[in-house]
């Protein structure tokens, strides 16, 4: 019998806390992932690689705080929106 997509999440919950579970230094094992992150901003503001060093790195530092303030704002709005959903279900109860 195939499992429930809940089923298939907690699973999948459970592998991924016993993998962290087992992991001695988490710093270390995303510091890849890390440095990807950060350079894909760098790509982004100097693809053809002509900006000085610094330069490169104050621009990328300025999307990387506007990538971070969007996802707050969607974060509010989303916030937002359920709270006026639960206000109106408790209004019409």
């Amino acid at each position: 019998m195939p499992e429930t997509p809940s089923e298939r999440s907690l699973h999948a919950s459970i592998a991924g806390l016993t993998s962290w579970a087992n992991t001695s230094d988490p710093t270390a094992r995303t510091e890849e992932a890390r440095r990807s992150f950060k350079e894909s901003f760098e790509d982004r503001v100097d693809p053809d690689g002509t900006l000085e060093p610094a330069e490169r790195t104050r621009r990328a530092r300025h999307l990387y705080l506007a990538h971070m303030r969007r996802l707050a704002l969607q974060s509010a709005r989303a916030r937002r929106l359920k709270a006026e959903e639960r206000a109106e279900l408790d209004g019409a109860a």
